[in-house]
């Protein structure tokens, strides 16, 4: 019998890396209310103060104590995604025995993607609208230039808002970072943060902000791009794992894993984001 022909198949043990999008959004959010739902559907009542009269005193009896006031919001576990997968065996033997793992890692990063694009435009959509600085009819196209310049009006905007300025952050797409890359302002003689950037860190600092850097910054078809600023003030996020499930198919030598992640978020305090409309 000849073998002339015979090209042999090879199973390669190691899976090839993944171009991902970087998730940044849930990570600028308040999770103060995580740990009190349980599933999809559940509601937090969360409570907010009024003001406090301050009075003058001149030494005669005082008033009556005025009652403690405020605004309650709601924020409810109204999003739900799942994910159901299967590896056959032959898959398992001859490829990779850590199939399942990398699988469950496809699937948390498929979650977190869609999570991370929601949450921006939800904040986008909660901005106050004084803070908001262009509109997709009045949008500017910055340069290196002024780029930076433009992120200065973003922290104004915040300031004249009584937003804190510790804790200030803004995500921007790569292009814009670009921008900043070539202004002496950003990168000259900065901050030992910037200087640590330019080393392979993290992306920086400017203008009072922490710059973070994503590809799921909202925009219109490569246009109108919608830079977020504020602090985590500005919005609560909370999510779990609700289900979780491995199993064995009944007509098919496959293991299974399905899943079931809920989450929710809302702009609590709506002055505390800005929002510019640039284009590249």
């Amino acid at each position: 019998m000849a073998f002339d022909n015979f090209i042999p198949e090879i199973w390669s043990a190691r899976l090839l890396d993944h171009l991902d999008n970087v998730h940044v959004y849930a990570s600028l959010m308040n999770r103060d209310y995580e740990g009190e739902i349980r599933a999809y559907g559940d509601t937090v009542h969360i409570n907010q103060l009024g003001n406090i009269t301050i009075q003058d005193y001149d030494g005669s009896d005082i008033a009556d104590p005025e009652e403690l006031d405020g605004e309650q919001q709601n924020l409810v576990i109204d999003q739900a995604k799942y994910f159901n997968f299967q590896v056959k065996d032959i898959d398992n033997a001859q490829s990779n025995p850590k199939l399942i793992d990398a699988a469950m890692q496809r699937a948390s990063y498929g979650i977190n993607d869609v999570v991370d694009q929601y949450l921006a435009n939800l904040l986008l959509e909660g901005c106050a609208a004084d803070n908001i600085l262009y509109t997709d009819s009045t949008a500017v196209t910055p340069t290196a230039a002024n780029a930076y310049d433009y992120l200065v009006d973003l922290g104004t905007a915040l300031s004249e808002a009584n937003v804190p300025m510790m804790g200030r952050w803004v995500v921007v797409p790569p292009w814009f970072h670009a921008l900043l890359l070539k202004d002496e302002r950003f990168v000259g003689n900065g901050t030992g943060y910037n200087q640590a950037i330019l080393q392979g860190g993290l992306v920086g600092e400017a203008a009072g902000f922490q710059i973070h850097l994503s590809n799921n910054v909202p925009n219109t078809d490569g246009a109108n791009y919608k830079i977020i600023a504020g602090t985590n003030a500005a919005g609560s996020f909370a999510e779990q794992l609700v289900e979780l499930e491995a199993y064995r198919l009944e007509k098919n030598f496959s293991d299974a894993v399905k899943g079931l992640h809920a989450y929710g978020a809302k702009v609590v305090q709506p002055s505390a984001l800005a929002v510019m409309t640039v284009n590249k």
